[in-house]
């Protein structure tokens, strides 16, 4: 008998084992193509990872300043950005955010918007975890009325109940919501408090009074976010954090049967043991070819126009979506704003906070739009507004100082210090020292920039 058990207790570890190594099945792939698939899937990811960022602060880091409470919960701003504000890149400094990351897994989520009074221009932007803009609310896209809009994630076919505007259904079962309200002035700013409190997100089984759902669980939990993790071989762990949130679009089965010969799987925790020293170089090797890809696209790009759209207008571009990314991570399609700008002057120099420009418009030059345009200064490399001793981050039409020449001539001062007596209602501040760029946003574009035909003008250099 006691041999038996032994006997049964042998089997069993030896299957338990082939179940373990089977799991932590080493990864056996030749350099080269780790190499190649490393660069696409680093790429692929790179938008994935700073969206996951800011989700991370504001529905699931506690102790950042900004955390709004978890998931499904507006964190409302009735301000305008400023430099102490890091949280998002190139942050838009012209009409006060709305924030909130909704979780569809378990069940929708109903977002409810107000009627919005006085022509006020609002957009409540739909962004899914590839980041891409799968659905609006807002001035644009659906009128200021009144409106309950069904948030759903990719596995629901549950019937609509009864009271909903209209269904929005996304690829992934993390959404960000990234709400604008436009603010005139200081004067207006009770007004779009206001509003911002009437924007509701109401889980479904609450609309609806019903039992809430179940939790649901996942082989991984979402990680703690660290920049150094997506310069290193471990990026493949945190990838596969985040895919568990997924689905996989036609379109994309093949690369991600690519991506599994390299571990990269929903779910499946990245261990480095698995892999050879070879293995871990040609990754390497990988992350830093998609740097300097990105890098490159970046330095040449001048333009928001189709940077930013649904899987249907972007296609399977990841290094475009990459670049989006990193150069204003939530922007919008081009129907809603498009943003360009320079991080050069007129002579092909990068902007530095030690000189002095000028940004001339000419009087039929100046941005066709159908709500509005600013203008807005980063700091380079973060991307972050200005700090300055006025207090401007942003200069448009909107700003009241501002005053066009006599020819009708509009003239922008791009400097760190004063321009002079009778110019500083057009400074825009500038880095006293070091690189800058800056971003020109149009809301509601004329069709001659979204078809190309307009052009701004670049900065000139005044000493």
């Amino acid at each position: 008998m006691k041999q038996i058990c032994f006997t049964i207790a042998l089997i069993g570890l030896l299957l338990s084992c082939q179940q373990r190594n089977t799991s932590n099945a080493a990864i056996e792939i030749a350099p080269d193509s780790a190499r190649a698939i490393a660069r696409e899937a680093w790429t692929y990811g790179y938008p994935m990872f700073y969206n996951y960022r800011s989700i991370y602060l504001y529905a699931l880091d506690k102790s950042y300043s900004d955390y709004a409470g978890g998931f499904n919960r507006f964190k409302h701003y009735a301000k305008s950005f400023t430099d102490t504000d890091t949280a998002v890149v190139t942050p838009n400094n012209d009409t006060p955010y709305s924030w909130a990351v909704v979780r569809t897994d378990e069940e929708p989520v109903v977002l409810e918007v107000p009627a919005i009074a006085d022509n006020r221009y609002y957009v409540m932007q739909l962004v899914d975890l590839y980041t891409f803009n799968f659905a609006y609310v807002g001035t644009r896209a659906t009128g200021n009325g009144p409106g309950k809009y069904l948030i759903a994630g990719p596995q629901w076919k549950g019937e609509t109940p009864a009271g909903i505007t209209r269904v929005m259904q996304s690829e992934t079962n993390l959404v960000t919501i990234l709400g604008r309200t436009q603010l005139s002035d200081a004067s207006d700013l009770e007004k779009v408090k206001a509003i911002q409190q009437q924007y509701k997100l109401i889980p479904l089984h609450e609309y609806t009074g019903q039992a809430a759902p179940a939790k649901k669980d996942y082989p991984m939990p979402l990680p703690a976010w660290q920049e150094a993790d997506y310069n290193a071989p471990g990026f493949i762990g945190v990838l596969n954090a985040l895919l568990q949130y997924c689905s996989t679009d036609p379109s994309e089965e093949k690369l991600k049967a690519q991506f599994a010969r390299l571990g990269i799987e929903a779910g499946k925790p990245f261990d480095s043991t698995n892999y050879s020293k070879e293995t871990l170089a040609a990754i390497r090797e990988g992350i830093t070819l998609g740097k300097k890809d990105m890098e490159t696209a970046i330095a040449q790009t001048t333009s928001s126009l189709g940077l930013f759209g649904s899987r249907a207008e972007l296609g399977n571009n990841y290094l475009k979506r990459a670049i989006a990314a990193a150069m204003g991570l939530y922007g919008n399609n081009k129907e809603e704003a498009v943003y360009v700008g320079s991080l050069k002057d007129r002579e092909g120099q990068q902007l530095v906070g030690e000189r002095r420009y000028t940004l001339r418009f000419q009087g039929n030059q100046l941005p066709p739009v159908k709500f509005f345009w600013s203008i807005t200064a980063y700091v380079l490399p973060q991307r972050y507004l200005v700090k300055n001793p006025i207090g401007r981050y942003s200069i448009g039409d909107r700003t009241p100082s501002l005053k066009r020449d006599p020819d009708g001539s509009l003239v922008i001062y791009l400097q760190s210090t004063s321009p002079g007596p009778g110019k500083e209602g057009n400074w825009l501040p500038t880095p006293q020292q070091g690189p800058f760029n800056y971003v020109l946003r149009l809301y509601g574009p004329g069709q001659e920039v979204m078809n190309g035909n307009w052009q701004q003008p670049l900065p000139q250099k005044v000493d």
